[in-house]
């Protein structure tokens, strides 16, 4: 992996850094990445997702056909194996 060197950092950003990471569980490096990556790789809340929702929509257009259990099942494994691809 790449290596990142920030200079001239004031004394208070490193500060505040290092007491976030603190907050966080985390070393200052791996609090300095994970800002890096929330920063330029940005992800939706639910919120953001809810707001941008076209109206008009009700309960009927989120519902799903009745399965039966063996269908439930073949479902689920499918998507189990999509997550580990």
């Amino acid at each position: 992996m790449a290596q990142l060197l920030v200079r001239d950092l004031e004394p208070e950003v490193v500060a505040a850094l290092k007491d976030q990471a603190a907050r966080h569980g985390r070393s200052v490096e791996a609090e300095h990445r994970a800002i890096l990556r929330q920063v330029l790789f940005p992800t939706k809340s639910l919120m953001q997702h809810l707001r941008e929702m076209p109206p008009g929509l009700d309960d009927a257009d989120f519902e799903h056909p009745v399965e039966d259990q063996a269908q439930a099942a073949e479902r689920e494994a499918a998507l189990l194996a999509a997550l580990k691809e």
